[in-house]
């Protein structure tokens, strides 16, 4: 199974491609029940369509709508994998019973985790007749009852808990290390331990610890011991070795995005990435595969990634793929795993003059077919279909008559007894695929298949796999003023024509081609832009995404200095 993968597309048809029980963990922040337009965030084609299926037919619609997602959803959890399903008051409880409930079994449940998302008392701002409504809820579920990954969690951002480190931490050993003092009885009658040490007789229901590990606190200055000997033993714990309070079911330390935060992308509904944070840490380990079939604005997959997690993402806008797959880019690094982009059409560009090696193994592989391992005396066939009828690739447009000839002395060669069989059975002795073909390839073919009852089969890229032609970009710059320190202010006006017609534009005003686009800006609507420059030479480039997600970037060179002058 191919991970690191963003795939643009309906979730439901991919989840049922996918392998049974290989996934290890899955959030799914799923459109909320909530029958406001605010639901649909980016705006595009793949998003309105969900969001008209989604609201189709009221609640029930929804929860039928949801429910055979995470059907196949359980199907390709591991025994050892978990489910997070965050929602908010609307649906919560049609979720939990007739979806949850119903398809991890009851016994499975883990948590309601309530999620503290806004501060203030919400609707109480204003007159109403009811209390705010401040959280969501985030359904915990195990697909087994007892090997499920988890791994505690630990806080040090819990309300009150700082002033209770403070308070309670305020003795300092010779070392200079803060510690608090604690008891070291049991609190329940434990015979087995119940030792004297260094005179010290022990509490009514023994030491909490064996006679060995006392022994070895002592060694390592974590023991407290009275100057009575009546006194009772304490024990150091020092505040530099606290992990934090434990994490419970109400997660009150973690705030929203805001208008302020850094990680702040300008999508509406997105999730903290401390969020992500402790649900991939608690229920995953480094190398598990997270799933999120509701990718969004892309902080799961963008946190998986850091915690060295792989990772699939999946959603049917166009601007939500190629948004997280800047959000991937700009936080990529030397070190960092690779990562793909699967989009419902293919840039004609890439496919025609990239790697043609590797164009040959994915497109008879995306025919149907077994790519050839071997590259010499393999008479220039590419690959064979199930049956063995050989496959060849040319990465060419307007293939000629000399490549059906030298086409059919190849497969002659290859497997005469199968050529043969084929021509009996009035089946195709061979497969061709090519960009496009010329008036004298396919006249031959058609001779070929008249007079001499042989079949060769012809066919386009574009049969196979979607093509379309990336867009193009244009961009103008304009001096808008300039101050007494020669600080220029400048204006950039982008311009990308598509026939899908265009999404969006990025910019990077550091642009550096060794270092991938890192954009500085990641939505722009509209094409403008207005920047302040001291002097000194830049490199500036924008990127153009259409509404297949294709994309082209245009580099600016640009030097400041008495006046503006501009290169691409």
């Amino acid at each position: 199974m191919e991970v690191n993968k963003l795939i643009l597309g309906d979730n439901l048809e991919i989840l049922k491609k996918i392998e049974s029980e290989t996934i290890d963990l899955i959030y799914l922040d799923p459109p909320f029940f909530s029958n406001r337009n605010y639901e649909v965030i980016w705006g595009d084609e793949g998003e309105v369509r969900s969001f008209q299926d989604r609201w189709s037919g009221g609640m029930s619609h929804y929860i039928e709508w949801l429910k055979e997602r995470v059907e196949q959803m359980h199907r390709i959890l591991k025994p050892t994998g978990s489910i997070f399903l965050h929602c908010d008051w609307h649906a919560d409880a049609y979720i939990r019973v007739e979806i949850l409930d119903k398809i991890f079994e009851s016994r499975n449940f883990k948590n309601a985790i309530i999620w503290k998302r806004k501060t203030g008392r919400g609707e109480t701002n204003h007159k109403s007749n009811r209390f705010g409504i401040d959280n969501d809820t985030i359904f915990f579920y195990s697909k087994t009852e007892k090997d499920s990954i988890f791994n505690s969690q630990f806080s040090f951002d819990a309300e009150g808990y700082k002033d209770y480190l403070e308070s309670n931490f305020n003795l300092i050993d010779e070392n200079g290390r803060k510690y608090r003092s604690a008891d070291l009885g049991s609190p329940s009658p434990r015979l087995n331990l119940t030792y004297e040490y260094k005179g010290y007789q022990p509490p009514k229901n023994g030491w909490a610890i064996s006679f060995e590990k006392m022994e070895q606190w002592d060694k390592e200055g974590r023991l407290l011991f009275p100057k009575d000997i009546n006194g009772r033993i304490r024990r150091k714990v020092f505040l530099d070795e606290v992990k934090g309070k434990p994490v419970q079911n109400i997660w009150d330390d973690i705030s929203m995005v805001t208008g302020s935060s850094k990680e702040k992308i300008g999508y509406p509904t997105q999730k903290p990435e401390a969020l992500l944070e402790r649900i991939i840490e608690c229920a995953s380990n480094e190398g598990d595969i997270v799933l999120d079939p509701f990718v969004g604005g892309g902080t799961t997959v963008a946190v998986a990634d850091k915690l060295n997690r792989k990772w699939i993402g999946i959603d049917q806008s166009v601007q939500a793929i190629k948004v997280t797959e800047l959000r991937l880019g700009k936080q990529q690094c030397l070190f960092s795993s690779p990562f793909t982009v699967q989009l419902h059409k293919y840039d004609y560009d890439t496919l025609r003059f990239g790697c043609a090696l590797e164009f040959e193994n994915w497109i008879v592989q995306q025919f149907g077919g077994v790519s050839n391992t071997k590259q010499r005396g393999d008479l220039g066939l590419d690959g064979k279909m199930p049956d063995n009828t050989p496959i060849q690739v040319k990465r060419s447009d307007n293939i000629g008559r000399n490549v059906i000839d030298n086409f059919l002395s190849a497969v002659k060669r290859a497997d005469k007894k199968l050529y043969d069989k084929n021509i009996e059975d009035q089946k195709p002795i061979g497969y061709i695929i090519a960009f496009s073909f010329g008036r004298g390839a396919v006249e031959e073919t058609a001779r070929l298949k008249l007079k001499e009852n042989i079949i060769v089969e012809l066919v386009t890229v574009d049969k196979i796999v979607p093509i379309a032609k990336k867009p193009t970009i244009t961009v103008e710059t304009k001096e808008l003023s300039r101050d007494e320190k020669g600080i220029c202010e400048i204006e950039f006006v982008a311009s990308g024509q598509s026939e899908a017609g265009i999404e969006f534009y990025s910019w990077n005003y550091n642009y550096k081609s060794e270092n991938g686009f890192k954009a500085d800006i990641m939505i722009d609507k509209t094409g403008r832009q207005i920047a302040k420059f001291k002097a000194g030479l830049y490199n500036i480039a924008v990127k153009v995404v259409d509404n297949d997600g294709l994309e082209s970037i245009e580099e600016i060179k640009l030097k400041v200095n008495g006046i503006v002058e501009q290169t691409t």
